[in-house]
Order: C-alpha cells, then sequence, then structure tokens
C-alpha cells in the first residue's frame, strides 16, 4: 500500500495543473508544496487515486526520462499520445515540453507570490 502524506492532496491539485503536451519533474512538483519532497511526490503519483484526473503520467525525473519501475512502459505511452517527443537517448527535451508552472489562481491560493515563484521557477531544468 502506497505511504499517505498529508500534502497529497496539495500535490494532486498541482498536477492537475500540467496539460497535456508537457512535463514537469518531482523536484519542480516538491519546490512548490510546503514539506514535500521529489520522493513524496514520486510515492503521490504511484499512488494517485483513479478517477480524480490526475496526469500522474505528467511527472517525470529531473534527467527529463521515465524512471524504470513497473508501469514506465505504460507512462511512455500515455506521454506519446499526448504529443511529447522523447530524443534518441529516452529523455524529453526540457526546452520543448517542460511545464511553465501552475496558473496565478493556483499561486494565489497557495499564498506563492509570483516574483518568489519566478525565483523558484529559475532553479528547474531545462
Amino acid at each position: 500500500m502506497a505511504r499517505e502524506y498529508k500534502s497529497f492532496p496539495a500535490i494532486y491539485e498541482l498536477v492537475k495543473e500540467i496539460p497535456a503536451g508537457q512535463v514537469a519533474s518531482y523536484g519542480m512538483i516538491a519546490s512548490l508544496i510546503k514539506n514535500a519532497t521529489p520522493r513524496i511526490v514520486g510515492f503521490a503519483m504511484a499512488g494517485a487515486p483513479s478517477g480524480q484526473d490526475i496526469p500522474w503520467q505528467r511527472v517525470i525525473n529531473s534527467a527529463g526520462a521515465i524512471s524504470e519501475r513497473d508501469g514506465a512502459d505504460r507512462q511512455r505511452s500515455f506521454l506519446k499520445a499526448e504529443g511529447i517527443k522523447f530524443k534518441p537517448n529516452g529523455k524529453v527535451d526540457w526546452k520543448q515540453h517542460r511545464w511553465q508552472g501552475p496558473s496565478e489562481e493556483w499561486l494565489a491560493r497557495m499564498s506563492i507570490d509570483f516574483m518568489d515563484f519566478l525565483e523558484i521557477q529559475s532553479k528547474w531544468p531545462g
């Protein structure tokens, strides 16, 4: 059974902000959620409840690759169906497919100042 953390609902809400054709890293998501780490985001994605439209497949590792595990082929298929292109080395081109971040409404709900968000975003891959 997957671990449950208090931050899972906030993680799921944020991941729903990632549109088809874009990806984020576990660290990108963690950088916007209080007390979350990339590992916690990974646990959340592994345990994402079905039927809630959580696009778990859009969260990949910071190298731009799908982490090798059960379900990796399924994740790759979902991403390809959304228009994500992979380089010959199996990685996503961050410049082409990196999510730019959540909506201003999400930032406001989380009380994150836009200038603070830009500082956070500047440390993201790509």
